[in-house]
């Protein structure tokens, strides 16, 4: 409610000898009285008034506990789009949701009880993060009518497929699918999700469709093994026990339609493992896997191991087998490239695409071997100036850790103080800030210049070309800020032309009362620090976002420190990739003769 993190709120008790005595809980973790720790905040000033939607999460959490929360947050979305009555959410608490329902809109309050339930339970739900949702949607294709997620934990893919005519969704736990459900509303997608264990009892028997995206759970041993050894949908092979993931890979080939594409987020391990073999083998030698994509450590929730993408097609029994597969590294300062070379393989599954350090088509009788790896990094070919060019790859290395040390960042010992603190949501009411959100658009490759959440993250060229509608045009100066998983990303823009990108924040501060850099600097800083749910999740919320309370000849002394920091963290980015790019060029150049190792001095 105040937006501090749970360091302050351990200080304030020793410092406090009013602050309220604990009602329950553990002396490691105490619970409180909601109103009496709504009366201290007020009465201390640590908040002006306490803001609506805190006093609705507050009063939903106080109704219940741990494991009924999702019952009782389900229950309010489905009160919010006209469903059932009251039962679980207590009469007092329902008519603080009305209240913010009619201030805020439903949808808008729907959307809040979801991304709140998600932040609180980040750790336990192995949700896939919007950005990578997006990329596997678009690896679909453009033209899917059908889609299900055998697996749809709190509905990102499925809400993912906007333009999809009827979606399918089952998952396990009960809470889960509600709350799915009313992510499928929020989409305007007309789609069913059902509860139930996928591999066991599947709910959608008979259903095919034309693409499934999927996130499945890694790593179960308890998946059904001994109760499905003879299961029809083991089409290439009995999935071993230690191999869940292929189990939920046949399961989704066998809810295509021939000719379908199932998209599926693999834990790496997949790609090698050696109970695997036989299964990875038959679906290659039928073409069924078509494309593998690595992503970089934590894409994924729940895990900072590294995931693959995997893109399977359904043989539709007239067709010839392609002959290749496409091997692809991808980040989401790529995510766009990747996609245009998926394009490129479905329009010839058979042509020899080499886009070093990118994307290659790997003949399958190349992978038919041993270990049947079909791992990216050990296909992807590296760039073409490895190792022959590396005296320049090497110069270009040592200039910018030239360049790096002159912009070190230099500050001075300065002793602890309280600064007065000011939320966004009063500097917007003063005008001295304006704050806007995009929605969702469609790339659809061409229109405008759209800024998208991957470069404040990577510093890359992420620039896509769409045609949005309610295009919110960026200005030099306006602050941006993204936020993904445990991360919180702002820039101060200073390019013309570009469009806001979904799921982004954008901040214009009037410069004659607000200096662009300063608000940037702390937004993201005390985001990061303060911005924390117990499960330590940072998000971002603008209005409840504070930044100190300084004159603005004050407020510039400190933008430009943080506008040379900035400056320094993007020189870093650049030579980490430089020296990375030097280390492989060495290697390959020593093993491929094209380098000689230097003498010891």
């Amino acid at each position: 409610m105040a937006g501090v993190g749970r360091a302050a709120v351990s200080n304030w008790r020793r410092r406090h000898e009013d602050f309220p005595e604990p009602v329950g809980g553990t002396a490691t973790s105490p619970t409180f009285s909601l109103k009496d720790v709504e009366a201290w905040l007020l009465g201390q000033g640590k908040v002006e008034e306490l803001p609506l939607q805190e006093r609705v999460w507050q009063q939903i959490r106080a109704a219940t506990d741990e494991i009924r929360l999702g019952e009782v947050v389900a229950e309010a979305t489905e009160l919010l789009r006209g469903h059932g009555k009251p039962w679980l959410v207590p009469r007092p608490t329902w008519k603080l949701i009305e209240q913010y329902a009619e201030e805020q809109g439903a949808i808008e309050a729907i959307r809040f009880l979801l991304d709140r339930f998600a932040d609180v339970h980040s750790r336990r739900l192995a949700e896939t993060p919007a950005e990578v949702a997006d990329f596997m949607v678009k690896l679909a294709g453009p033209d899917v009518r059908t889609v299900l997620d055998p697996a749809c934990g709190l509905g990102i893919l499925l809400a993912a497929t906007s333009g999809a005519e009827r979606a399918y969704g089952q998952e396990s736990e009960g809470a889960l699918a509600r709350l799915a459900q009313a992510r499928l509303s929020l989409a305007e997608i007309d789609g069913v999700v059902k509860t139930g264990d996928s591999l066991r009892q599947d709910a959608w028997p008979g259903v095919t469709v034309d693409a499934v995206v999927c996130h499945p759970p890694f790593n179960e041993r308890n998946w059904g093994y001994d109760g499905l050894t003879s299961d029809p949908r083991w089409e290439y092979g009995l999935p071993p026990k230690s191999e869940s993931e292929l189990a939920w890979v046949q399961h989704a080939l066998a809810h295509l339609n021939p000719g379908g594409i199932a998209v599926m987020l693999m834990p790496a391990i997949a790609a090698n493992r050696r109970s695997g073999r036989r299964i990875r083998s038959n679906l290659l030698r039928r073409g069924v896997i078509q494309a593998v994509i690595g992503l970089p450590p934590k894409m994924a929730s729940g895990t900072g191991l590294p995931v693959h993408v995997w893109v399977l097609r359904k043989p539709t029994g007239d067709s010839r087998t392609p002959s290749r597969v496409l091997m692809s590294e991808a980040e989401p300062a790529t995510f766009g490239t990747i996609v245009e070379h998926w394009r490129e393989f479905q329009a010839d599954p058979d042509g020899d695409m080499d886009r070093p350090g990118v994307s290659r088509t790997v003949p399958i009788i190349e992978l038919i071997d041993e270990d049947i790896d079909v791992t990216p990094a050990r296909h992807v070919s590296v760039a073409d100036e490895a190792g022959g060019d590396y005296p320049s790859i090497r110069d270009q290395f040592v200039r910018r850790l030239e360049r790096l040390l002159t912009l070190v960042p230099e500050a001075l010992p300065g002793r602890a103080r309280e600064m007065p603190m000011v939320p966004l949501s009063e500097l917007e009411r003063t005008g001295a800030l304006t704050i806007h959100q995009a929605g969702r658009y469609d790339i659809d490759g061409s229109g405008e210049r759209v800024l998208e959440a991957g470069l404040l993250f990577t510093g890359g060229p992420v620039v896509a070309r769409t045609q949005p509608a309610n295009r919110i045009v960026i200005q030099p100066g306006d602050v941006v800020v993204a936020t993904r998983d445990r991360e919180v990303a702002a820039e101060v823009v200073e390019d013309t032309g570009l469009i806001l990108g979904p799921r982004l924040t954008l901040l214009r501060p009037d410069p004659d009362r607000l200096d662009p850099y300063f608000l940037t600097g702390f937004v993201r800083t005390l985001s990061v620090s303060t911005g924390g749910t117990q499960s330590g999740l940072t998000r971002f919320e603008p209005r409840r976002s504070q930044v100190p309370r300084l004159p603005l000849d004050e407020q510039r002394r400190y933008g430009e420190a943080f506008r040379r920091l900035f400056a320094f963290e993007a020189e870093l980015r650049e030579v980490n990739g430089s020296g990375v790019l030097a280390a492989v060029s060495v290697a390959m150049g020593l093993a491929s003769g094209a380098l000689d190792p230097a003498s010891p001095a």
